[in-house]
Formats: structure tokens, sequence, C-alpha cells
């Protein structure tokens, strides 16, 4: 998923032969569970704690499924090379190497509703060099959070982050190939490059922050976010800098379902909509210990 987030935001910078039949409205209504596509071990949006799906995105399926009298069932995505085959390995075609054959085809591993879904026209509507839609199985919507970067740092080692230049001197962790990282080694000519220490995830980066090896960690918000709230250390703060020369730092993030499935789209949306307007959404953020901010649809008519 990382690297897939990573794809959609320098995008954005800068035939169904063994198709697998989705699910509609009637189908998963009658069927008495929705199934909710979560990202695998991608916490604080959804892990497994005790054998239990739990994370932001978890908790909003559970309660899409409870608004629709349904049961609620994860179907857990593991991230491919991008996000369009994310997207058809999981919502509208199935994966390739998907070959349980106790299941009719009509039943193989789809997610009814796919969380954490770039909210994006650009990429929505983005099209192939002949001319055809990218995407144009999926449709993309019911945006519920909106997602930025941040630095949490030591205040023991760095008085205050008020700028990215202060890199310079001091060691930053960021996760490896993900857009910090890029923009750490080639941001202001490369002069962060020797101080940017690269992880597999922002977890291990901030436990080498905890260790004293890096002085502040750069990762999404929500991310960062969680780390803290797990830490509860005092000595570790939040950066109020921004960063010059990044391009996309704020991004909108929904849901996606196969382009034909739009009723049960509408259905899921009305239950999203009215999560954020009765602040349903934003306690479920608070109750991990995160940042909640509305997304531009919501913004824009305040």
């Amino acid at each position: 998923m990382r690297c897939n987030l990573t794809a959609f935001l320098l995008v954005t910078c800068l035939a169904f032969a063994g198709q697998v039949q989705a699910r509609y409205y009637d189908d998963v209504i009658s069927s008495g569970y929705i199934s909710i596509g979560l990202y695998r071990n991608f916490p604080p949006y959804s892990f497994e704690q005790n054998g239990q799906a739990v994370g932001v995105d978890a908790e909003i399926g559970k309660r899409i499924a409870k608004a629709m009298d349904l049961e609620f069932r994860p179907h857990w995505i593991t991230p491919d090379e991008n996000l369009e085959d994310d997207l058809r390995n999981n919502v509208w075609k199935g994966h390739y190497l998907d070959k349980d054959d106790s299941q009719p085809l009509a039943m193989k591993k789809l997610a009814d509703v796919m969380m954490r879904v770039p909210y994006d026209r650009e990429f929505a509507f983005r099209q192939e060099s002949t001319g055809e839609m990218v995407n144009e199985h999926v449709v993309m919507f019911g945006p519920y959070q909106r997602e930025s970067w941040r630095i949490a740092f030591d205040s023991r080692k760095i008085e205050e982050v008020s700028t990215v230049a202060v890199f310079q001197y001091h060691p930053i962790g960021v996760e490896i190939d993900s857009l910090p990282a890029f923009y750490m080694v080639s941001a202001f000519g490369g002069r962060m490059r020797d101080n940017a220490h690269h992880f597999t995830n922002v977890d291990e980066a901030f436990r080498h922050m905890q260790k004293g090896k890096v002085d502040a960690v750069m990762g999404m918000r929500a991310e960062i976010d969680w780390q803290l709230f797990q830490a509860k250390d005092p000595s570790f703060h939040i950066g109020e800098n921004g960063f010059p020369m990044m391009g996309k730092q704020k991004w909108d993030l929904g849901m996606a379902i196969k382009s034909t499935y739009r009723q049960l789209g509408y259905a899921v949306e009305e239950v999203v909509d009215r999560m954020i307007r009765t602040g349903e959404m934003e306690k479920i953020y608070q109750q991990y210990g995160l940042t909640y901010e509305l997304p531009g649809l919501y913004q824009d008519v305040k």
C-alpha cells in the first residue's frame, strides 16, 4: 500500500476473460454480510489484533455493516505493484493466482467495498495512451478523510522543527521507497541526503528514534500520530513545518466499488456521510489517537 500510495502521488504530481462476477446490492443484502477490503498489517488504518480486524478503516467497515444490518467480513488486501493492480485484484476482476476451486467463479475473493482509495478526479479519470480509461471498471466515491505528511521529532535532540532545512544537520528516518524518502534525498539540492535513513516502515523508523539512532521520523500524519499515541513520550513532539517543493502534500481518501455496483455505493456512501456529519467519524480517529481532517468535499461547504 505504501508503494502504491507513492505511485499515486507521483502520478498526480508530475476484455474480461475469466472475470470474477461481483455482488450487486440485492446480492449483498440477501447474503446477510458485506465484505470490506482492508490493507493487511497497515496500522493504524487496518490490522489484526487478537484475531480481530481493528484500525480506523476496520471500524468504519463495521459501522457500515451495522447500519445496513449486515455481518462485517474483512477482506484482507496484500498490496500489489500499484493501486490499479489492487483495484483489479480486489474490486472488479480478481487475482490470477486465486485458484480456489472450492468456490464457483462468481464467488472468488473480491471485496464488496474497498477502503483507503484516493479520492482524486485526475487519478480516477486517468487515460491510457490509447485514450481508454485506466480505472473504467471502478467507481471511487465517499471521501471520508484528508491525509497529509507529518514529522515527529525528539525534543532532546532538536529544539524545534519549523523547517525541513534542519535535517541538513540531524538524521531523520523515512520509509524506503516512500515519497518522504524521495523528498529527503532530493530536496534543496540533496543537502539532506546523507541524513535520510531508510527503514522498512514508519514503525521501524520510530523505534530507531526511541533508541536515539535518528532524531526525527517523517511519514503519513495518521501513522505518526499512532506512533506518538502508543509511545506516550513527552520528549517526542510534532513538527510545525511545511514541505516546500514536495508537490502534493494533502490528499483525500475514500472507497471503491466495481462500476456496476452503484446502488451498493449509494447505500454505503449514505452511511459514511452520516458518520462524518454527526462527528462519529472523528470519534473513531480520536479512539486511535489520530488527528482527523475533513475531506475537501466537506470543507468546501463549511
